[in-house]
């Protein structure tokens, strides 16, 4: 009987810390998978012709697609060549 009384108490000192783990895991570490998922699919789906905002707020529209490049058009004449991990948002 005194080993269910003493097991019974270790379960509940351990019900906290285990309630605050399944809490941190649905409220930071699961909605921050799926923010990650959703941008590497925006990130593996940019093509030629999307207009896109950098992250340093800059807008233009992709003009080549490489590897791990990318050829921005700001203005006419104009282009500059960023990393596909510097597009914040694609627009269109």
């Amino acid at each position: 009987m005194a080993e269910t009384t003493q097991s019974a108490s270790l379960f509940s000192a351990l019900l906290p810390f285990v309630l605050m783990l399944a809490i941190f895991y649905f409220l930071l570490i699961r909605p921050q998978q799926k923010q990650q998922k959703a941008r590497q699919a925006m990130l593996d789906g940019l093509k030629k012709g999307n207009k896109i905002i950098t992250i340093g707020g800059i807008y233009g529209e992709i003009v080549e697609v490489k590897e791990d490049t990318l050829i921005i058009r700001v203005a006419d004449k104009v282009e500059i060549k960023t990393t596909r991990g510097a597009v914040s948002q694609v627009i269109s």
